[in-house]
């Protein structure tokens, strides 16, 4: 059996975190495209945005109190 340390456990949820968030942005990138292919008479600008440290930090605690949920 492998017991993950702590830091271990962090460093996954961080990972998969980070994964999460930029999926998510490349769906609404993805789907403002498509939108885009259809509607070139009024296409959306594309996201700007970026995926910062905080962000992904919020995300890992989220994750990490649904994993730590005694429910």
């Amino acid at each position: 059996m492998n017991n993950k340390s702590g830091f271990e456990i962090r460093a996954d949820l961080l990972t998969q975190a980070q994964g999460i968030l930029e999926c998510n942005l490349q769906r609404r990138i993805d789907a403002i495209r498509e939108y885009n292919g259809y509607h070139s008479d009024e296409p959306k600008e594309l996201p700007s945005e970026t995926i910062d440290t905080n962000d992904v930090i919020t995300a890992a605690r989220e994750l990490y109190e649904f994993v730590n949920d005694k429910q």
